[in-house]
């Protein structure tokens, strides 16, 4: 086949920092054929920018008017899933960026359709691509840790509310810390989990720092326009017996300024995955394990490198359409839980 034939739904700072880069530098493979932004005037500042040909202000008009391989959605996540539905079913293979959609039920609707159209559907969830995620993963799969019984995961900022996008919206983005980043970190702990099958989940949601005015390490935001929980603080048990715990803000009095970390302990040893470290007993010692000599690299181009080379040579990508579904699965139970006060059974 020729060069893949991408186009983008959203033109954010996301796009602008991953998406748009990383398939440029495989310019060789691929060609960013068009771009979508309800903003005609942005959507042809940034096509000029990058040597993009065709503009739309609609996806809809994108697939009318273009042959696509493959798209990025990049948009609020209030729209993920219907722009996927809709990418999938005009043929084009699709890389989604996180959090799948607002609710379970989206995430399935979104599977199915992969499964109807037999295009493939991933998810940006870029600290998979990490070398310290890579490396533990390598170190788990070998069976250093044995059974992980227990995880703790943090995406913690002392004051990290985002001072742009839509990121406090609870409509438009479904909730704040929990299913920003901290979904990002509870991904990485499943994932070197080997995805073990959920049983229940206990948790709590609090708003006590965002609806006031206050200092913002990462911009000023609305307190009036605040309608997302600060904080996130919850338990899964697993059917195998396993536990986690999550803790998750944007913003929260603590000692650091952020914190972002996960946290496993197994029966044959334990591990810190930022930066990664093990610890063991062996030959009667306990043992501390650094890798000082990791070789960094960039987990976006990573990410969208798979991407690329799944959409090629019809490989499965990282992260499925079926791991989507179970993680937005969780995240509706931490939500429901907090509302109710109650334990959610899975």
């Amino acid at each position: 086949m020729g060069k893949l034939k991408v186009g983008l739904i959203g033109t954010g700072e996301i796009a602008q920092v991953a998406h748009i880069p990383a398939y440029r530098k495989r310019s060789e493979e691929v060609e960013i054929v068009a771009l979508v932004n309800r903003s005609r005037e942005k959507a042809e500042e940034i096509a000029a920018q990058y040597g993009i040909s065709n503009v739309f202000t609609s996806h809809k008009e994108m697939f009318e008017a273009c042959e696509l391989d493959a798209v990025s959605v990049c948009t609020p996540n209030r729209s993920h899933a219907a722009m996927v539905i809709d990418a999938l079913h005009a043929g084009c293979h699709v890389l989604c960026e996180k959090p799948p959609a607002l609710h379970a039920s989206d995430a399935e609707a979104m599977a199915a359709a992969a499964a109807r159209s037999g295009r493939m559907l991933a998810y940006n969830f870029s600290f998979r691509y990490s070398s310290e995620v890579e490396a533990l993963k390598r170190y788990a799969d070998a069976g250093e840790l044995g059974h992980i019984y227990a995880a703790r995961v943090e995406a913690m900022r002392r004051r990290g509310i985002p001072g742009w996008g839509s990121f406090t919206n609870k409509e438009l983005q479904g909730g704040g810390p929990l299913i920003d980043i901290g979904i990002h970190m509870l991904d990485t702990a499943l994932y070197l989990m080997d995805f073990p099958e959920p049983a229940s989940v206990l948790a709590a949601t609090h708003q006590q720092i965002g609806n006031r005015p206050g200092v913002g390490l990462m911009g000023s935001w609305d307190p009036e326009a605040f309608t997302v929980e600060d904080a996130a603080m919850g338990m899964i048990r697993f059917k195998n017996g396993a536990s986690l715990l999550l803790e998750t803000s944007f913003a929260i009095n603590m000692r650091e300024k952020q914190t972002m970390n996960v946290h496993l302990f197994g029966n044959q040893g334990g591990a810190t995955v930022f930066p990664p470290a093990f610890f063991q007993e062996k030959h009667g010692s306990l043992v501390d394990l650094s890798l000082p000599f990791i070789v960094e690299h960039d987990k976006r181009q990573r990410a969208v490198d798979d991407f690329i080379t799944c959409c090629l040579e019809g490989k499965t990508p990282r992260c499925t359409a079926e791991q989507g579904v179970q993680i937005m699965r969780l995240i509706d139970a931490f939500y429901q839980s907090a509302e109710t006060g109650e334990a959610v059974y899975l």
